[in-house]
């Protein structure tokens, strides 16, 4: 059964070739759920500010060998290549599709493993990442961190690709399915700044209040 980490240690960035993958969609279909409280032109302009701080955290974790964002959106792809980022144009408009892509992609640049992250985290923190990193040990093959409502926040994985991608509704069992399925170990952590996407109404009445949602 998955082991849930809550503390651990971070690890040397340099144990693994390790790159973050950054699935996104384009600005103006981003947010769809929050269409009551934001415009199109709003929900845009978070979008593009949730990935620049995203990309941000990561570069300053001195964690990754590269970071890669996957998305067939131009302006994201344009933002994503003035922040450093490598810029993939995804070949179809399937987000597990994309992302093998991506998996491909990164493996060619010489990566042994990748962290996707979502763009849509406001609260993520370097500690965040180094808490995946540290459950990334290295009997496991696989590191899950949930989303407050069944998703996953954090998949780490090895590299080639073994894992059926499986991010959707529930996705977080279906990952933990799926790994022990075709026979991986798979290790569980949880923060609550990790757990935290911005979703919801309810999210960005959270975020606008300044809190984290932890316990509702």
């Amino acid at each position: 059964s998955p082991r849930l980490l809550t503390q651990a240690r971070p690890v040397a960035p340099h144990a693994m070739n390790l790159w973050l993958l950054a699935p996104v969609k384009p600005f103006d279909e981003s947010k769809s759920r929050l269409a009551t409280m934001l415009s199109r032109a709003e929900r845009s302009e978070l979008t593009r500010a949730l990935l620049e701080r995203m990309l941000h955290v990561a570069r300053d974790s001195g964690r990754f060998a590269g970071l890669l964002v996957v998305s067939r959106d131009d302006a994201v792809l344009a933002l994503a290549a003035a922040s450093g980022a490598q810029a993939v144009r995804e070949r179809c408009a399937d987000l597990n599709a994309a992302l093998r892509q991506a998996c491909e992609q990164a493996r060619s640049e010489g990566a042994d493993a990748a962290l996707i992250l979502p763009a849509d985290l406001p609260y993520l923190t370097a500690g965040d990442i180094d808490l995946v990193l540290a459950a990334a040990q290295p009997a496991v093959d696989v590191v899950l961190a949930p989303s407050q409502d069944g998703g996953t926040n954090a998949l780490l994985l090895r590299l080639p690709l073994r894992l059926p991608l499986c991010f959707g509704p529930d996705s977080f069992r279906r990952h933990q399915q799926a790994a022990a399925a075709a026979g991986l170990a798979v290790a569980v952590c949880t923060s609550p700044t990790l757990a935290f996407d911005l979703d919801r109404p309810e999210d960005l009445e959270v975020l606008r209040a300044g809190g984290t949602g932890v316990g509702r």
